[in-house]
């Protein structure tokens, strides 16, 4: 009889619940007739697939200083928890993804309780960016780390990190729901009218920094371009506050809540003014020209610059390892240097120009591990147990 392979998966968040999810959907494809047994903590997409989930993922799916602070007596109970049961379980390997803090210090109980059992992390902690001897930390304890961004790989091998496999971005595999078709071309090469992203960000002291400069921005754009729809995309947690913020707003944004609504009005945009987060990818790959801002505390400012040392925090310009998408730190981010970049990023002329073709070397970099990241993770951490065939 063929002995299942078991699976012990951390997931922390819903994103990590999404990813797990796919792994497991491809490891039984690669797996056949062998059985396949899933332990672990995850949400609604791993529980579907059948994983014994040993606490409710809710339990540890927390963001932010002071909500973590609050719940820390019983986040490293679950930590011990979690590792506890991957040991009991004995699997024939381990998967972390995302959520390094709690992540990674599971995956080091269990190296203690278990020495032999093969580790994976899927997505890279941004180790590249700050905090950089977190790279070398995670090796004894981390065997391959499966990376969503293409420099990554180069990075954590200078750093002195556990060994890193570029498997591709889960974006490549939605792309075309980012492409426009022929009406929202027409709509996107309208320059007098056109469709504009408003993107604050998905953190609450995100928005409240950036939304009153992006207001005074879009009337500023909007004093230019009277025609001009700006669309602002929200979570449904934070609809509440963005709408108390923009309340008195000149020019009031389209709010749109639902994942269909969003992908419409990216396939429409003309450009964006966005948050200097991971949605610059997005629209990158959609091929939306971009003005990216930060504003936080001055403190987190100052701390910022100490930790982070890179030229930019701009995924699709740490890509290409050029900046062509404009940002703003700061007091950098005033209205009229934001409108004015908004304004050049609409027109025809070269800023826009310097962006689309950065962005087509966004994409090919993107696809160089072909259009399957899961089975890129499932192959690179199967690579890593002994005895794969049961």
């Amino acid at each position: 009889m063929t002995r299942p392979f078991r699976l012990f998966i951390v997931a922390g968040e819903a994103s990590g619940d999404a990813l797990g999810a796919r792994f497991v959907a491809r490891l039984r494809e690669v797996l056949g007739a062998r059985p396949l047994e899933l332990s672990g903590v995850g949400g609604e997409a791993l529980i579907a697939e059948g994983l014994h989930s040993v606490f409710p993922q809710e339990d540890i799916a927390v963001m932010g200083f002071g909500p973590v602070v609050a719940r820390l007596p019983l986040l490293l109970r679950r930590m011990s928890d979690a590792a506890r049961a991957a040991a009991a379980f004995a699997p024939d390997l381990l998967l972390t993804i995302d959520s390094p803090d709690f992540s990674l210090r599971v995956a080091k109980k269990v190296r203690r309780l278990s020495p032999h059992v093969p580790i994976a992390h899927w997505v890279c902690p941004s180790v590249w960016a700050w905090r950089q001897g977190r790279a070398r930390r995670m090796k004894p304890h981390v065997d391959r780390i499966l990376a969503l961004l293409p420099f990554e790989p180069a990075a954590l091998e200078r750093l002195g990190g556990p060994q890193t496999v570029y498997v591709g971005h889960p974006l490549i595999e939605r792309l075309d729901a980012y492409r426009p078709g022929p009406a929202e071309t027409a709509r996107r090469n309208d320059t007098q009218s056109p469709t504009i992203l408003i993107l604050p960000g998905s953190r609450r002291s995100e928005i409240r920094h950036l939304l009153p400069p992006f207001g005074e921005a879009v009337a500023l754009v909007a004093e230019r371009l009277p025609g001009a729809r700006f669309v602002l995309p929200a979570v449904p947690r934070l609809v509440e506050a963005i709408t108390q913020l923009a309340a008195d707003w000149r020019v009031k944004p389209e709010i749109v809540t639902s994942e269909a609504a969003k992908l419409a009005a990216f396939r429409e945009a003309r450009a964006a003014l966005a948050a200097s987060g991971t949605v610059t990818l997005e629209l990158a790959l959609a091929q939306v020209p971009t003005v990216a801002a930060y504003r936080g505390a001055a403190w987190e400012a100052a701390l910022a610059r100490r930790l982070v040392k890179l030229p930019s925090v701009i995924l699709p310009n740490l890509i290409i390892g050029e900046n062509v998408v404009p940002e703003f730190i700061q007091d950098e981010a005033s209205p009229r240097a934001l409108a004015d970049a908004v304004l050049a990023a609409i027109s025809g002329g070269p800023a826009r120009e310097r962006q689309l073709d950065g962005f087509a070397r966004v994409e090919q970099s993107m696809r160089s591990a072909g259009p399957s990241p899961a089975a890129n993770a499932v192959a690179a951490a199967l690579a890593l147990v002994p005895d794969r065939g049961g």
